[in-house]
C-alpha cells in the first residue's frame, strides 16, 4: 500500500540554521586573514562578543516564554557576535564588545520580536552605537604585521582586554593608528594629495597595502561562494559596490589629487565585508529584485558620501541602518506584477 503524501510537495533545502552556518563558513578566510594580519585581537573580541550574544539570546527567551534550544541553536545569535567583531579593532577593553553585542542582541533583535521581526540590522546597530558613544576607542587599530611580527602578542592584547595596560614603554596611541580611510581623510584635510599620501608615508602606505586588500579579497570570495550556494543573490553586492565604484569614480576622474580611484575604495575599509555579509541580511534588507538593487546602491551612495564629507572613517553600518529603513516604501513601490495582470492593472 502506498504511503499518501499530503502537501505542500516542494521540499526547500535551507534551513536558518544551515543558512548561518553557510554565511559562517563563508566567513571564515577572511577571518583568518584578518588575525594574521592584525593579530589575536579579533579572536578574543570574537569569544567575548559570542558569550555575550549567547547568554543574552538565552535571558531575553526566557523572559519572552520562548523555548531556548531551537532559537540558541539556529547559528544567528552567533552570526552577529562574529560580525560584530569583525567591525571592531583588535584592541579594545573587553566591556566594549560584550556592549555593543548585549546592544545588538536584546535592543535591535528582541525589542521588536527577535528573529524575523527586526527592521534593521542588530550587528550595525550594535556597533554604531558603540562608534558614536566611544570614537576614540572605535577607531583606533594596529599596524599590520611587519617582517618583525605583530605590533602586541597574544598575552599582551589580553592584559590590555582586561586590564587596560600595555607592555612598559609602549603607549595606547603610538601602538595604534587610523584606518586607511581615516588616515587618507586626515592626511588631505592638512593639504596633501593622494599620490603624495600613497608614495611619501611609508606607514599609511604599507597599513593599507598589507592587510586590508586580501582581508577584503577574501570576503570577496567568501561573497560569491554564497551567491553560488543561492544563500544570498547578486542584486544587493553588485548594486552597493557597483555604486560605490561609480562614485569613486567620477570624483577621481574629476580630481586624482583629492580622491582615491575605486580600487581603494572597493579594497578598503567594510565594503566587501558589508557587501556581501551585512548589507544582505534577509530580514532587514529589501526582497523584491528592484528593490534590492535600490537598496545597494543607497548603501553605497551613503557610505561613500561619508567616507569623502563625513566625520567617520567608514559609511558601511550607517548607510545600512539608513537604508534598512527605507525599505518598506521600497519593496511597496517595487512589487512585481502578478502573474496574469496587465501593466495598467492595480492591486
Amino acid at each position: 500500500m502506498k504511503q499518501l503524501i499530503s502537501s505542500p510537495h516542494t521540499v526547500f533545502g535551507n534551513s536558518v540554521t544551515r543558512v548561518m552556518l553557510l554565511v559562517i563558513f563563508a566567513l571564515v578566510p577572511g577571518y583568518i586573514a584578518y588575525i594574521w594580519f592584525f593579530g589575536w585581537g579579533l579572536l578574543i573580541n570574537s569569544v567575548l562578543c559570542i558569550a555575550t550574544a549567547l547568554a543574552c539570546e538565552a535571558w531575553m527567551l526566557h523572559l519572552r516564554n520562548k523555548p531556548l534550544q531551537p532559537f540558541l541553536t539556529d547559528g544567528t545569535a552567533l552570526v552577529t557576535a562574529l560580525l560584530i567583531a569583525l567591525a571592531l579593532p583588535p584592541v579594545l577593553p573587553w566591556w566594549l564588545p560584550v556592549l555593543a553585542t548585549a546592544f545588538a542582541i536584546i535592543i535591535a533583535k528582541h525589542l521588536y520580536g527577535g528573529i524575523g521581526y527586526n527592521p534593521f540590522n542588530p550587528a550595525m546597530v550594535g556597533y554604531a552605537m558603540c562608534l558614536i558613544a566611544f570614537p576614540k576607542q572605535m577607531t583606533a587599530w594596529l599596524p599590520a604585521m611587519t617582517e618583525q611580527g605583530h605590533a602586541i602578542n597574544f598575552a599582551d592584547n589580553l592584559r590590555f582586554n582586561f586590564t587596560g595596560k600595555l607592555p612598559e614603554g609602549t603607549g595606547y596611541d603610538a601602538l595604534t593608528q587610523a584606518t586607511p580611510l581615516d588616515a587618507l581623510g586626515i592626511q588631505l584635510q592638512l593639504g596633501n594629495s593622494v599620490t603624495e599620501i600613497q608614495t611619501g608615508f611609508a606607514q599609511f602606505s604599507q597599513y593599507f597595502g598589507v592587510g586590508w586588500d586580501w582581508i577584503s579579497i577574501l570576503f570577496l570570495a567568501g561573497g560569491l561562494f554564497l551567491i553560488y550556494k543561492r544563500i544570498i543573490t547578486w542584486h544587493i553586492p553588485v548594486a552597493m559596490l557597483g555604486s560605490i565604484g561609480i562614485l569613486s569614480a567620477i570624483a577621481w576622474l574629476y580630481d586624482p589629487s583629492s580622491n582615491p580611484d575605486p580600487i581603494f575604495h572597493l579594497l578598503g575599509g567594510a565594503s566587501m565585508l558589508g557587501a556581501f555579509f551585512i548589507a544582505t541580511d534577509p530580514v532587514s534588507a529589501s526582497t523584491t529584485p528592484r528593490g534590492r538593487l535600490i537598496y545597494g546602491a543607497g548603501i553605497g551612495a551613503i557610505t561613500y558620501v561619508i567616507r569623502t564629507w563625513g566625520g567617520y572613517p567608514d559609511g558601511v553600518a550607517f548607510g545600512v541602518l539608513l537604508m534598512n529603513m527605507a525599505v518598506p516604501t521600497i519593496d511597496y513601490y517595487t512589487q512585481p506584477r502578478v502573474f496574469g495582470h496587465d501593466k495598467a492593472d492595480k492591486p
